[in-house]
């Protein structure tokens, strides 16, 4: 006979076997949080040394010809290499505030996760890990190449050949670049057989030569699987008319589509998830009397940018500091210039000279984001900053019809102090990282990388839509150059 069991009893049990199921799962859920968001980032894909270590598709138009067959770039093989490749994803998933210095990939501030050989899908022979524009084309790749070590199942002796670099126009605009191997020892490259050498009379010999700034043909042929790089530092307006029509196959520039792209500066977030922070107690606005500053010495930049800053001053107080306004901080004293920005300004224009595609620098990374003050943008296209900034950590001048407009949201973010730190929930999230462009350039000469050239660089560099004169908000939504 079997035993008689109560009701309540029976509940009772129910109910414990519920409670029991409902904390297994919660101690299981970081775990899968974590695996399902690497999924994300292996399939979707995640500054220069020029900077910070004293150096840094289509088949039409100008962009890279391809000169092979294209291998397949979804391959059912990447679900199943997350569980032994986990060390090669680009995102770190962190607490708030870093976490561990083990866990934080080796490009970090005390980072000591370093990259394993890279994953052959079972079904191309192809590495998994998306380095080229055509393999991530929303992506900037940069801490993929960071992330990258050739497959095991590489040539023998492929991965330990030292692959020779030719900085064509000399070493001078490099400095502290030397020749030899020191820039990928001292970095510690986790792909460190590269040599830097600036003798032309190695030409013949050189895996990669790198033309910095100005390009003039060297009248030789080049030999096969030497690449040719082209490196471009400020934007179409102030750099050189490349003449000459499949001679690059790599371009190494702050645009995103580059092969090697080579950012003024580069945010990343210890954690994808984690962009906000919920446990910011500072007030940003506390003791601030002043609305807007603008370090400024260009008064005639293509954008017209001085002409909306005055229009901006009929509605707020814009105080325009050096040859460009009536306010004074000599370059002699900039550390407290920007220190004054700290404790007297809530806002600070970060307006470039240009509006070119994904042209962003120091003007807002350092005098904006590094400082306590709330920058407002002009230069690159609303979607450059949105994907190259901390999340809501700046205001676009293109969000609003008219400078009138803007001043008037500016005029309620100075009487909110809850609103405005709002836009400093970012700090804290994530760091700016080296991008050891070196480290990339010597990882990618030893990929099987795929042959081709630019055919006409020009079109790609400055073709339509890639710069304005104006607004962005007039601009026609093309096609992006070479496309």
């Amino acid at each position: 006979m079997l035993p008689r069991i109560s009701l309540r009893r029976s509940f009772l049990y129910l109910l414990l076997l519920t409670c029991f199921l409902f904390l297994a799962m919660n101690v299981r859920q970081p775990e899968l949080w974590a695996r399902s968001l690497a999924v994300v980032e292996m399939t979707a894909g995640p500054s220069a040394l020029a900077h910070r270590d004293g150096g840094q598709s289509g088949a039409s138009g100008g962009g890279a010809r391809m000169m092979g067959p294209d291998d397949e770039l979804r391959d059912p093989d990447e679900a199943n290499m997350i569980e032994q490749n986990m060390g090669n994803v680009a995102s770190t998933l962190l607490p708030l505030g870093g976490g561990n210095v083990e866990d934080r990939p080796w490009y970090m501030a005390g980072g000591m996760r370093r990259p394993q050989p890279a994953t052959r899908s079972r079904k191309t022979g192809r590495r998994l890990a998306r380095l080229w524009p055509q393999e991530s084309p929303e992506s900037d790749r940069i801490t993929n190449q960071l992330m990258y070590v050739p497959p095991a199942s590489s040539p023998p002796g492929e991965s330990t050949r030292l692959k020779k670099i030719l900085i064509y126009n000399g070493l001078g605009s490099w400095s502290p670049l030397k020749p030899g191997r020191d820039v990928f020892l001292q970095s510690h490259c986790p792909v460190d057989t590269c040599t830097i050498t600036a003798n032309k009379a190695e030409a013949a010999d050189a895996d990669l030569i790198l033309y910095k700034d100005h390009f003039v043909n060297p009248g030789v042929q080049r030999p096969p699987r030497q690449v040719w790089a082209l490196y471009f530092l400020e934007c179409p307006y102030h750099t050189q008319h490349v003449k000459f029509n499949d001679v690059f196959n790599w371009t190494a520039t702050y645009r995103r589509d580059s092969d090697i792209v080579a950012p003024y500066e580069r945010w990343a977030y210890y954690d994808e998830r984690v962009k906000q922070n919920p446990r910011m107690e500072h007030n940003y606005a506390a003791n601030k009397t002043r609305k807007v500053a603008w370090f400024v010495s260009n008064c005639g930049a293509r954008n017209r940018r001085l002409q909306y800053a005055h229009e901006l001053q009929k509605y707020i107080s814009v105080d325009i500091f050096g040859a460009c306004g009536t306010k004074k901080c000599p370059r002699s004293s900039a550390n407290k210039c920007l220190e004054m920005l700290d404790r007297e300004y809530k806002f600070y224009l970060a307006f470039e000279n240009s509006n070119c595609k994904d042209y962003i620098t120091e003007k807002f990374y350092v005098n904006g984001l590094g400082r306590n003050v709330l920058p407002i943008v002009m230069g690159a296209r609303p979607e450059d900053y949105a994907r190259s900034a901390p999340y809501r950590s700046y205001i676009h001048v293109d969000e609003f019809d008219s400078p009138k407009e803007l001043a008037a949201y500016l005029h309620r973010l100075d009487s909110d102090d809850d609103l405005y730190n709002t836009y400093f929930r970012w700090k804290g999230t994530g760091e700016f990282i080296n991008t050891y462009f070196f480290c990339r350039v010597c990882a990618m000469l030893h990929d099987d990388f795929p042959l081709k050239s630019y055919r006409d660089i020009n079109d790609w560099w400055r073709g339509p839509g890639t710069c304005t004169s104006g607004s962005w908000r007039k601009m026609p939504k093309m096609a992006a150059p070479g496309g």
